[in-house]
């Protein structure tokens, strides 16, 4: 069953300064949410707390299927990840980087490989699996970290800023990528930019981040 998410009255306060100021918004529909705002607004940390990283202050995450509450455990931690805009990378190929978070989760043998198989495609670095993966690009590494995302087969996927400080042609393909996930299932993407150009090319729903609140656009 697909999951479901809803955030409550967040909070969130760094310092003195409270960078969240009362969040509510439900993604309970499949499709592409993009939360635009200016850098530095608090759509990252949003997005952290969104994806259990952080707790907040005040306020819940509250993850639902289609019965009932999800507890906040590992097995729903399993269900759900996050792309940073930086990916750290293993020094080691890139068939063994992506195939890692399945390694933790006990998948091995023909399943793993046909798996990691499969995003290798369809991120379009098939021809890479054999390099060492600190060697690539800076878009290609942007691409192995979603591959990396896509293969534990997340029923939510939070990619903060998934084409800041990269190439055209790779953020182009990304975008490309992003699209087709949309196309292949019934997933909730929920992604951050402060490129409102991007936002209109992939958003399904439309929310902005302004003075620590979301509205929706």
């Amino acid at each position: 069953m697909k999951l479901g998410l809803r955030v409550s009255h967040l909070v969130k306060t760094y310092n003195g300064n409270e960078v969240l100021k009362d969040c509510s918004f439900s993604f309970a529909h499949p499709g592409i949410y993009v939360l635009t705002g200016a850098n530095g607004c608090g759509k990252s940390t949003f997005l952290r707390i969104c994806s259990l990283l952080e707790a907040p202050d005040i306020g819940e995450v509250i993850y639902l299927d289609e019965r009932d509450t999800v507890l906040h455990d590992i097995s729903l931690q399993r269900r759900i990840t996050l792309v940073l805009p930086k990916i750290g990378l293993f020094n080691t190929t890139v068939f063994k980087n992506i195939s890692y978070g399945l390694c933790v989760r006990g998948i091995k043998g023909k399943e793993a490989a046909d798996r990691v198989e499969r995003v290798l495609e369809f991120v379009g670095l098939g021809h890479k699996k054999e390099q060492n993966a600190r060697t690539l690009s800076s878009g290609e590494a942007q691409r192995v970290g979603i591959a990396r995302a896509l293969v534990i087969e997340p029923d939510i996927l939070f990619l903060d800023e998934p084409t800041a400080s990269i190439d055209r042609k790779n953020t182009e393909i990304i975008e490309t990528i992003i699209h087709q996930l949309k196309q292949d299932n019934s997933s909730v993407i929920v992604m951050t930019t402060h490129d409102q150009a991007q936002a209109q090319r992939l958003a399904d729903f439309r929310m902005a981040m302004t003075d620590g609140k979301i509205s929706a656009s």
